[in-house]
């Protein structure tokens, strides 16, 4: 993984930009003005659902990087799986299909992949060269699959081993690559494989990786210029909002040459904005939303293909350290950097707390170096019991917040609930929630993401406009401020611009 060395290195980088955006005087913020923001999503950390025609154009734009796929012998009738999730053989024994039955892509290219499963390994072939094992944690080492499907039915597929010959499932315990897949599509042809996509991610690395390294660049920087542009400035500036929260991609630090498959030039816009926020007289939330190897798995976490890998070696938390550094050195004379987010939405299941504390502190410590005053921002781990588990981290150091996300989403719980009851949950449930982090000897909070969208079908202009209303009552008494998600996207009530702009939301 390609690091930045030194804080030699990383001052050379900054002097490059210095007099672009350099202002007068160090930023101070010794006292904290109420936050009313928007997020910059979708921005410089893509998001498929957000703008799904920055996809369109890929080939074969169903197989990127993380494509989940599953399985099933058409002759056997089930499904291939990787014994023991992996470190073994593959066999095709299983009934149903869940986690071990379930085999990840890593493009390569628009019809060749190496393709990893549950713990980590890649499909491979044995010392013998034909049978089918998933023992190898190097992909490169492992083999190239290529998928090929039949042409009018795409669910049925034909899989070519690195040895140049087909995958069969001869029998429940014996899947092998040595047939010449030559036979007909039918279920008596042990090579034909149902095959069913259960996950696709739409993320940075899957548009950039899916155009390649001739295309992506152009696409990007179009997408880039398009998609915030100086009004949209202006815009938050006179809706009664005085800040933005801007997610950004750990590869952005290491523009213009950023690894593969991430392409240089969002950096240049980064700079943009902060020329912009200084005109309007917009403060900038710096967010860190995609670190090394993936916080959360998802696909605004920059993941490949749903791994969540950070932390898991001091490689990655030290090289997020250096990006936050990097980050805070460069905009520190900014007169609108008011805060630097750590790093966004840990997942609890794959980030123990030890780890995200030790990052934190490290974190904290890296921007207090260049900035004494900025805000710094942590974020709390998605799925935690304890919503008070970061002050502990957070008594240590000054201007430090807490960030919470609330949405009447993503829980069963909001199934049913009518436009009352979603109401009635802000103003009890979201309202509580927060009064007990809010506290007078505590951190600051910050709900850093909210939207005015919900599950309740049929809702009318004034029942968007009363949801919004109970939002802004009740994330208003947040001590640091609240953001919503987002500016832009295609889905109207997820869009700021569109809500503010059509009366569903008022300041």
């Amino acid at each position: 993984m390609k690091t930045l060395n030194s804080n030699g290195q990383l001052l050379g980088i900054v002097s490059v930009f210095a007099l672009f955006i350099i202002s007068n005087g160090q930023t101070s913020n010794t006292s904290n003005q109420m936050i009313r923001a928007v997020n910059l999503g979708g921005w410089l950390v893509v998001e498929g659902w957000m703008k799904p025609s920055l996809f369109d154009s890929i080939p074969n734009k169903d197989f990127l990087d993380g494509t989940a796929l599953q399985l099933k012998s058409k002759t056997i009738g089930k499904y291939l799986v990787a014994e023991l999730g992996g470190g073994s053989i593959i066999a095709a024994n299983r009934t149903s299909a869940s986690n071990w039955e379930t085999f990840r892509l890593w493009r390569i290219n628009e019809t060749s992949f190496n393709i990893r499963v549950f713990n980590q390994q890649f499909l491979g072939l044995d010392s013998t060269g034909i049978k089918l094992v998933a023992v190898s944690n190097d992909s490169q080492k492992s083999g190239v699959f290529q998928i090929i499907r039949k042409s009018d039915d795409p669910t049925r597929v034909r899989i070519k081993g690195p040895n140049g010959y087909f995958l069969q499932a001869k029998t429940q315990d014996l899947v092998t690559a040595d047939s010449k897949g030559d036979g007909q599509w039918g279920g008596g042809d042990p090579s034909v494989f149902e095959m069913t996509i259960v996950r696709i991610l739409q993320g940075e690395y899957q548009v950039t990786n899916g155009y390649g390294p001739l295309k992506a660049p152009q696409v990007m920087k179009d997408h880039w210029s398009t998609f915030i542009v100086e009004n949209d400035f202006n815009f938050t500036a006179t809706s009664g909002l005085n800040a933005v929260r801007i997610p950004v991609g750990w590869w952005t630090a290491y523009d213009a040459t950023p690894p593969k498959p991430y392409v240089g030039g969002s950096l240049q816009y980064l700079d943009k904005a902060f020329l912009w926020a200084k005109k309007y007289n917009i403060k900038v939330i710096l967010d860190l939303h995609a670190v090394p190897g993936s916080q959360n798995g998802y696909e605004h976490s920059g993941t490949r293909d749903g791994s969540i890998e950070w932390g898991q070696t001091n490689e990655t938390l030290q090289e997020t350290v250096r990006v936050i550094e990097f980050f805070t050195a460069r905009y520190v004379n900014s007169s609108s950097l008011y805060a630097v987010e750590l790093i966004n939405e840990p997942l609890a299941s794959g980030v123990p707390l030890s780890i995200l504390t030790k990052y934190y502190e490290a974190g904290y410590n890296a921007v207090r170096k260049y900035a004494p005053s900025v805000f710094v921002v942590l974020s709390n781990r998605i799925g935690a019991n304890d919503s008070k588990e970061l002050f502990p981290v957070a008594s240590g150091g000054t201007n430090v917040v807490i960030d919470v996300h609330y949405y009447n989403l993503f829980s069963d719980i909001f199934n049913n609930m009518t436009v009352e009851q979603n109401i009635n949950f802000i103003q009890t449930n979201r309202s509580n929630e927060l009064q007990t982090i809010t506290t007078s000897n505590g951190p600051l909070t910050f709900v850093g993401e909210w939207v005015a969208e919900w599950l309740v079908r049929g809702a009318t202009k004034e029942d968007y406009q009363r949801f919004s209303k109970a939002q802004q009552d009740v994330y208003g008494r947040a001590s640091f401020g609240w953001a919503y998600w987002s500016l832009k996207n295609v889905n109207n009530a997820w869009s700021m611009d569109w809500m503010i702009k059509n009366g569903y939301i008022k300041l």
